[in-house]
């Protein structure tokens, strides 16, 4: 059985991933948290999944590296710096790296890029996600994956056409940007919603999570085909298959 190793294994969803790990065929190797040696984990672990925190990111794929273990990176919050430490380790070893490990919301992203691509740009874009009042980042790293999908589809970066802080006399909207709302209350797990606005009618791709198990599920399942993966950067389409 493929044994997976936890960063963040005491956080949420390092948690639901050692719960739900041994009915999908995983073991669990271990888990690594603030104070420990990363290293430990990642040469004892077949598969490693990080859920921990942005600071935490560059040591814990120095760890990988060097063990030569592959990783799945679900933590959110991350800047170029992090993106551009994770291409240079996929160049060495497999990295999936997602906003969202759940396969619906991979298969949104999909739906997200195919009906950009094909509406056109009189269809405006806008997306709007609504989380618990404690989630420290916004727009949230799902809704910033629906963004990019978006601005694949009509052929620009989320860098450039992206849009999330409208206040006062914005004027009217500009074409071909991506507005990206952010609202926090309650305890809600994930809301995710994609608008495409037109003249006469509108279309809304939705995705609801209800439990946290979705996400550590979507994560397991990532990385046993991450195991089998020759080095490279990889996302949750690829292991949809589309």
């Amino acid at each position: 059985m493929t044994s997976i190793g936890i960063f963040g294994s005491m956080g949420r969803m390092g948690q639901a991933i050692a719960a739900i790990a041994p009915g999908l065929g995983a073991t669990i190797a271990g888990g690594s948290d603030v104070g420990d040696n990363p290293a430990d984990l990642a040469r004892k672990a077949d598969v490693l999944v990080d859920f921990s925190a942005p600071a935490a990111l560059e040591a814990h794929l120095a760890a990988a590296r060097a063990a030569r273990t592959p990783i799945v990176i679900g933590t959110t919050g991350l800047s170029e710096r992090h993106h551009a430490l994770i291409d240079a380790t996929a160049d060495e070893i497999p990295v999936l790296q997602t906003g969202n490990t759940s396969l619906g919301v991979g298969l949104l992203a999909w739906l997200v890029r195919e009906a950009a691509a094909r509406l056109g740009p009189d269809w405006d874009i806008e997306i709007v996600e609504t989380h618990h009042r404690n989630k420290a980042d916004a727009p949230s790293g799902t809704a910033l994956m629906l963004g990019k999908a978006a601005a694949q589809g009509i052929g620009t970066t989320l860098t450039e056409a992206g849009v999330t802080d409208r206040a006062g006399l914005t004027g009217p909207r500009a074409e071909g940007t991506i507005g990206m709302a952010s609202l926090r209350g309650g305890s809600v797990v994930g809301d995710h919603s994609v608008v495409f606005a037109t003249a006469g009618e509108r279309l809304e791709l939705t995705h609801r999570a209800d439990d946290r198990a979705i996400f550590a599920r979507g994560a397991v399942q990532a990385a046993l085909w991450l195991r089998e993966q020759p080095p490279g950067r990889y996302t949750m389409d690829q292991v949809l298959g589309i």
